[in-house]
This record gives structure tokens, sequence and C-alpha cells, in this order.
């Protein structure tokens, strides 16, 4: 099976080439930067088209949230214009897609883990910027899967486990923010979902869904466990002190609670991604292997941007 996804080095993409390979039925093709770009719509889904994949996978996307809000104008060409080339070339293979969304189309200020049919309220142009590329892809073909996720990492690019690793071999002591609460899932477990879906594509299932790890936490205690885990692989570790997301402003206000009920993906696929504890301790098992997550700690500033997730 043919599957074309969007993008070439993000966090899910890589994934996703490490799922795949795994696989002898699939044939992943991945396009985007240089060669392709989502703010050039028309050169991009003639590349889709041209590959004449069996299913696509929307996975690009703008996602630097602080600096979406200076550049809203980018982050709607990527996100919405760009998603909706991305649903037209596969409407015009006659081929489902699979888009990619987050928890930050919700404002983060209710208190019960949200479903799939809860207003969206988004407070920052990056999750507005999604919502409207959600709209985008539904109005375009109702050949389409939303898969909303949070709190994403993995072994590859940057996001908060090797942050906290990179931190932790420099310091002590770190303020983890403890009053913001979601659902932290592996890119690798999430690839392997999205790639269940693509290989076994039912007519009964369009529609938006919430995919995220099993479990929930607030930052500061993910961080703890991301040290545990360190801890038993010989890796750094640090004493974490929890603070108030108040203390580290930031220019797009962080949603308060993500956490996202995935009760409908798992009657719907019969399915529900690992406990993030675990899923956890295997990443970072991977990025202390791989001897990538310790660099030179970040600036103080940097460091209170990157302790919020």
């Amino acid at each position: 099976m043919r599957v074309l996804a969007t993008g070439t080095t993000g966090q899910l993409v890589t994934s996703l080439i490490e799922v795949a390979a795994r696989s002898r039925d699939i044939e992943l093709i991945t396009i985007g930067r240089p060669e392709f770009d989502l703010t050039r719509p028309i050169p991009m889904r003639e590349a889709i088209i041209a590959a004449r994949p069996d299913i696509v996978i929307s996975a690009a996307a703008y996602t630097a949230v602080d600096r979406a809000e200076d550049e809203p104008a980018l982050a709607h060409a990527v996100n919405v214009a760009g998603a909706a080339c991305v649903a037209e070339a596969a409407t015009r293979l006659g081929v489902s897609v699979i888009h990619l969304s987050t928890d930050y189309v919700f404002s983060g200020d209710d208190r019960t883990p949200r479903r799939e049919d809860d207003e969206t309220r988004p407070r920052t142009v990056y999750g507005a910027t999604k919502v409207e590329g959600e709209k985008a892809v539904a109005s375009i073909t109702a050949r389409h899967i939303i898969l909303r996720t949070s709190w994403v990492y993995s072994p590859f690019g940057t996001n908060f486990v090797k942050t906290m690793l990179r931190l932790a071999a420099s310091r002590e002591r770190l303020s983890v923010v403890s009053d913001q609460y979601g659902n932290p899932t592996s890119a690798l477990d999430l690839a392997a979902a999205v790639l269940l879906i693509a290989t076994h594509p039912r007519q009964d299932c369009f529609g938006t869904y919430h995919l995220t790890g099993t479990g929930e936490s607030n930052w500061s205690g993910f961080a703890r466990h991301v040290f545990a885990a360190s801890r038993l692989n010989g890796g750094p570790s640090a004493i974490v002190e929890d603070i108030a997301a108040a203390d580290f402003p930031t220019k797009a206000r962080r949603p308060r609670d993500s956490r996202l009920c995935t009760d409908k993906f798992q009657k719907i696929f019969g399915w529900r991604l690992a406990a993030w504890e675990p899923s956890t301790e295997t990443v970072v098992a991977r990025i202390l292997a791989s001897g990538r997550a310790i660099a030179k700690a970040t600036d103080v500033h940097g460091t209170a941007r990157k302790l919020r997730g």
C-alpha cells in the first residue's frame, strides 16, 4: 500500500518512517521542504497527485506556538491553506486523508477531558489556524479522519523529554510548571495507530477523533518520570520544583487543561495507545543510547519557555 505523508523531519513523520519500515505491506512516501513547501500549495498539490498514493497523511504543520502570534499570515498559509491543498489532492485522487491536529483547538479552561464534539475555543493564533485547517479539510472531502493529539514527544526533533534531559546535564534543580495538565503522547505510538488506520480503511469511520497516550500528568510530574527513567539508564537527573504557569509568561497562552477523551477512537477502531509512563521510559532509553539529548543547556530565558512544553 502506498502511503504518502506530508513533512520530512517532524516527530510524527520520522516515527512513521521507522514504523512503516517494519512492514512489507507499506510503501511510505514523504514529501516536504525544501523540495515542496505548504506555503506554495499548487506545487505541493501536484506533487501529491503525481505520487499516486492510496491514502494521504497530512502531518506537516506550522507548530511554533509563540512565533505564530507574530506570524499569523504564515501560520494560516501552512495550517489552513496548506492543509486545504493536501485535502484537494486527496480528493482529486479519490483517496482518504488523515489530518493531524492538536489540543490547542480548545481553550484549556475546562476541567474535564475534551470530547470531539465539544466547542472549540482556541486562545492562540496557532490553535485558531488548526481549527480553520480542520474545517477546510472537512469541507473539501468527506473522506477525512482528523486526529487531535497532545504533548507529543519522541527520540527525534525537539520536545519536552529531550529538553529535560539536556537541562539536567548542567543543572541540579529545575522549576517546571505544575498547574497545566495533559496527555503525554509518544510519536512512535501515535505513528503505529495512524498506519493502522491508513492500511485498514473503513468507509464508516470518517470524522474527528482524539488520540493520545493513555493516562494524564502535569508538566512537573512528566519531568519527574523522565528523570526517574533516566536514572535507571545512567542518565542525567534533576530535582523538580513545582512552579505556577503564571511565573513563566509566554507570548501565546498555553491551555491550562489539555486532556483529551479518547473513548470514541477506542470504540470505533478498537485501539488505545499505551500508557504514557512506559512509553516515556522507552523513549528516554533510546535518547540516552543515541547520545543526542545531552548538549549545552539553553539560556535562562529559553529555559523558561521550554519548561512549559
